[in-house]
């Protein structure tokens, strides 16, 4: 088998500016020869010198171009380097220049996307831009724009193969969440939280007498000793909890101006539910996922772990909010009674109270998150009955969030540290459990 050849000048082609020089040289030699004006030929020698230079040193093959990304998962305001490298083995690249546009929701360092870099002392050319991702999502970025030159500009080489770009998930910046109420009761052994009744934990509870049954690891060798019979260390009982997280995606309500700038509706509950999710899932609770109108996923099962939260972070950053409403009404499966569901929504449409209303129903204890911006009610200068319509849809609302609350279920809105421990608190008084450690 013959490998065929390597065909020459492979992407390179002549500049305009070397046209010029080397036709505008040949007119000017050729018109001073005739016209017997020695003037024009001087003028036209460095011309031609420059293009017949700069032809004789074309390269003859294409450089090696290869485009990366440092990171494809960043979090909202985190930045990363799109790295170019180019390889000129024959050496006859004089410059390097680099070219990239910014995508939506993402900006660039230099702002202008631009880089370039000369090798007239090495073969070798690296060039960076930096990437700041500043919205949650799924992007693509890249490829950047490549473009290689000879000596005196006479020969161009341009790259920008579509199959260096990449696609890159912005995880959504949790909102800072603190959490300083106490949990809701639910009937699990198994977790961080302190139980009402002693069992097998790890927080002390006092000595008792030994029990057919007690484990002889927690034998209480000097009150066994000192009272002539066998006692052991009590422990109150660990249990965790389960969290439902019920994301209301059907409308993106107010404009979004990214990490830095304002929130819309769905950026709130977004970031909202990243923040309880890892707060939770950090604590080791279990902890499940519900989405109203979004295409996709619909539903995460409950569990726990890191994993667990990179994969809920990734369905949260690929919502979309759907033409038409998408929920089957159904729960997640392996939940009691003691469960919490925190809803999270806008409150506009008028299915996500009533969906709240039929969770209560089954017994399950749910908590409103209202994740309507503040200004969205704001006057429009183009139109001025927007300002008016809003006020009234906010009646309309209200009225619907007083009868949910008439119900027993609470409705807070979403402020960042301590937006539920006031409801969080309450719900854990009406079931009774201890507070102290």
């Amino acid at each position: 088998m013959t490998v065929p050849a390597p065909t020459p000048h492979i992407g390179w082609q002549p500049t305009a500016a070397h046209a010029r020089a080397l036709v505008g040289g040949m007119l000017l030699a050729v018109v001073g020869v005739l016209a017997r004006r020695p003037d024009l030929v001087v003028l036209a020698a460095p011309l031609l010198s420059a293009a017949v230079w700069a032809a004789w040193r074309r390269p003859t093959s294409a450089p090696e171009v290869r485009q990366s990304i440092g990171h494809v998962v960043l979090r909202e305001g985190q930045a990363t380097r799109w790295h170019v490298t180019v390889d000129d083995r024959e050496g006859l690249v004089d410059e390097v220049a680099l070219m990239m546009k910014p995508t939506h929701w993402s900006e660039l360092e230099p702002e202008s996307g631009e880089a370039v870099i000369s090798l007239r002392d090495d073969d070798v050319a690296a060039l960076d831009i930096g990437v700041r991702s500043t919205r949650w999502g799924r992007r693509r970025t890249g490829p950047a724009l490549v473009v290689a030159s000879s000596a005196w500009a006479a020969f161009r080489f341009v790259s920008r193969d579509e199959a260096d770009a990449r696609a890159v998930i912005t995880l959504p910046a949790p909102s800072a969440f603190d959490a300083a109420a106490p949990p809701v009761r639910s009937p699990g052994l198994v977790g961080v939280n302190r139980s009402p009744r002693q069992g097998d934990g790890t927080e002390f509870a006092g000595i008792r007498p030994f029990q057919p049954g007690d484990r002889l690891r927690r034998i209480h060798w000097r009150q066994s000793l000192r009272a002539g019979a066998l006692h052991v260390s009590a422990s109150w009982a660990d249990h965790d909890r389960h969290v439902v997280l019920l994301l209301d995606a059907l409308d993106d309500i107010g404009e979004s101006g990214g990490v830095d700038g304002q929130a819309s509706s769905l950026d709130i509950c977004v970031r909202a539910a990243s923040a309880i999710a890892e707060h939770h899932i950090g604590a080791g609770d279990r902890v499940a996922m519900v989405l109203i109108g979004a295409r996709g996923v619909q539903r995460m099962p409950p569990a726990t772990g890191r994993r667990h939260l990179r994969r809920m972070l990734d369905v949260m950053a690929g919502i979309e909010p759907a033409t038409s409403l998408i929920d089957d009404g159904r729960m997640l499966r392996g939940l009691g009674n003691g469960a919490l569901v925190v809803m999270l929504s806008p409150l506009i449409s008028p299915f996500a109270l009533q969906r709240a209303v039929r969770i209560a129903s089954h017994g399950f204890t749910i908590v409103v998150v209202d994740c309507l911006p503040e200004d969205v009610s704001q006057e429009d200068p183009d139109d001025p009955f927007v300002g008016l319509a809003w006020r009234i849809e906010l009646l309309h609302r209200e009225r619907a969030i007083r009868r949910v609350r008439e119900a027993g279920i609470a409705v807070v809105p979403w402020r960042g540290p301590g937006s539920l421990d006031a409801v969080l608190r309450d719900l854990h008084r009406q079931r009774g459990v201890r507070v102290g450690r």
